[in-house]
């Protein structure tokens, strides 16, 4: 059945930029298990929200034709099924679940797809960066130095992946503690940087840190526990905020000279992220947490355009963009649709094979 679309807010000019940009925005949220599609209506000229259910949504992966997402026990590979200047119930796209991988819950964070088309991800759960097994659960690739070995247990909360070029790059984690849950005694300044190819941490005193990103030549994250985005200086290792997130900031992505950060209201229950300097920062300036988007200008830190959402979702963790996107829309698991739309590649000969 298809889900309650949440309450969305925006800037006046949020809708027409996605307009002008010719793109769409894809974020997961695992407090509600959806992955949520935005995009516009060209009828109306209005936001265009579509969500589906994948149990735990979290690591996404976006390309025009293709997304993955991660949920609880599975990665899940959807493809495009229409053609160019086709439409599906006025969806420009339409993203249909084709192939599944069961992993086992391993808490896969950041998801990423490597040079050669193999998923690479994060599993918070055994510290380490890995891939897909066709025997196993997963295939463990690398962990941090100080972790002594791949070991069902958190202990340092690895949970960002960052590619540079077409391999992975570099990591961010909240601790360096190699005992199981130790990273939650470090979540104000704890959080690290970890370089893969030379296996050395290169910036730290961190709080809480997600979603490093390379891009135009900078590696970019979000210092989450402080509410700040900004880069690392590699040569001085050190953080250089330009802006402050009103939100616990985690999933970021960017397009053109434009940062996309997802926003999250605090969780309540088992106080993760409660007791950080965010919350001084936002009682501060008279402000509370919101969850959303902003949309943010790399040259000087602005906040463009911004998207509110209210209702069942207070909680993202992963954004993408969907470029050459107007509408975009995917089946779940829950109605006929996935069982009666039958798609065909061309046929190959006219003789049989």
């Amino acid at each position: 059945m298809q889900q309650p679309t949440p309450s969305l807010s925006s800037d006046r000019e949020f809708v027409s930029w996605l307009q002008q940009q010719q793109i769409s925005l894809a974020f997961t949220t695992y407090q509600t298990s959806w992955l949520c599609l935005l995009g516009t209506n060209p009828e109306t000229g209005q936001f265009s929200a579509f969500q589906r259910q994948f149990n735990r949504a979290m690591g996404l992966y976006c390309t025009p034709e293709r997304l993955y997402v991660s949920s609880k026990y599975q990665i899940w590979q959807l493809d495009n099924v229409l053609p160019p200047r086709q439409f599906y119930q006025g969806y420009d796209r339409l993203y249909v679940p084709r192939i599944g991988y069961t992993t086992g819950d391993l808490d896969v964070h950041d998801l990423v797809i490597d040079s050669t088309g193999r998923p690479i991800f994060i599993s918070s759960l055994l510290n380490c960066l890995a891939t897909l097994s066709s025997r196993h659960s997963c295939q463990p690739l690398w962990k941090p130095p100080f972790i002594s070995k791949v070991i069902n247990e958190d202990r340092c909360h690895l949970n960002g992946l960052a590619m540079r070029g077409e391999k992975p790059g570099y990591v961010t984690a909240c601790s360096q503690s190699d005992v199981i849950d130790g990273w939650r005694d470090h979540r104000r300044e704890g959080g690290i940087v970890i370089d893969i190819e030379s296996n050395e941490i290169i910036l730290s005193g961190l709080s809480m840190p997600h979603s490093p990103r390379w891009y135009q030549d900078k590696l970019w994250l979000l210092n989450s526990g402080k509410g700040e985005f900004g880069y690392v200086d590699l040569s001085a290792g050190k953080f250089e905020p330009i802006t402050f997130c009103p939100g616990y900031a985690r999933g970021l992505t960017f397009w053109k000279n434009h940062a996309i950060i997802g926003l999250s209201k605090p969780r309540t229950g088992d106080g993760t992220f409660s007791g950080l300097e965010l919350d001084e920062r936002l009682a501060e300036k008279n402000a509370e947490p919101r969850c959303g988007l902003l949309i943010i200008d790399l040259n000087t830190g602005t906040t463009l355009h911004w998207l509110r959402i209210d209702g069942l979702i207070e909680e993202l963790y992963d954004v993408g963009v969907l470029p050459g996107v107007n509408r975009p829309m995917a089946l779940g698991f829950q109605t006929p649709e996935i069982e009666k739309l039958i798609t065909l590649e061309p046929l190959a000969s006219s003789k049989p094979v």
